[in-house]
């Protein structure tokens, strides 16, 4: 089992119809992470199960668990982009990009108490070699788009654009799309522009 900095904290590699049995704690998780900026995100219970049961669809979808004495503690996802949504695949088509032929990361998401601990890298290796055992050659995902000067930026909040750009991603400015979701000030759910990352991995050997 892959290991973090941290000996205690233990990450699993859950696919497929193993994702079920976890689904009452990973919607917990990304209620509480999602929360905070910049997702501000308002979400139910009974959204986020019905959400995350669309990655039991397939044995190439996976989730990489953080556990912490056996609670889940982070989690990370990613599926095939054939099996996404159309906002998701229309700016690859747009751009010229086969679904076929990228894997594409869905949410990352950690408990404040375990961050600085190595574990977010983690995520992106185990989805990448995930990804790369199946035989795609591209891997993204992408991430909101909040103003600089939003209401509700905390000070001394830095976006992960570094780190992002450390693990081999390159922003896409030309490739964006939009998810509807109700912000923690709002009433009803509004449009979120959402903006792309790619990773091209040349073949293996």
């Amino acid at each position: 089992m892959p290991q973090s900095k941290n000996p205690e904290i233990q990450i699993r590699v859950v696919r497929g119809e193993q994702i079920a049995q976890f689904i009452p704690a990973l919607a917990w998780l990304r209620i509480t992470v999602f929360h905070e900026f910049p997702y501000l995100y308002d979400g139910s219970d009974e959204y986020e199960r019905a959400y995350l049961k669309t990655y039991l669809n397939s044995d190439e979808s996976l989730f990489v668990l953080a556990t912490d004495s056996n609670k889940v503690v982070g989690a990370s996802s990613g599926m095939p982009l054939k099996l996404e949504t159309d906002e998701v695949k229309a700016p690859f088509i747009q751009k010229g990009i086969d679904p076929e032929c990228v894997f594409y990361f869905g949410e990352s998401v950690l408990l404040k108490q375990y961050r600085g601990l190595g574990i977010g890298k983690k995520f992106f290796e185990e989805r990448e070699k995930h990804a790369l055992t199946l035989g795609y050659r591209i891997t993204a995902f992408c991430g909101v788009q909040r103003p600089d000067d939003h209401a509700r930026k905390p000070a001394g909040y830095r976006n992960l654009h570094s780190f992002w750009e450390m693990m081999g991603y390159r922003m896409q400015p030309d490739m964006r799309t939009q998810f509807s979701w109700q912000d923690l000030d709002e009433n009803t759910a509004s449009e979120k522009e959402m903006m792309f990352w790619i990773k091209e991995h040349p073949p293996q050997a």
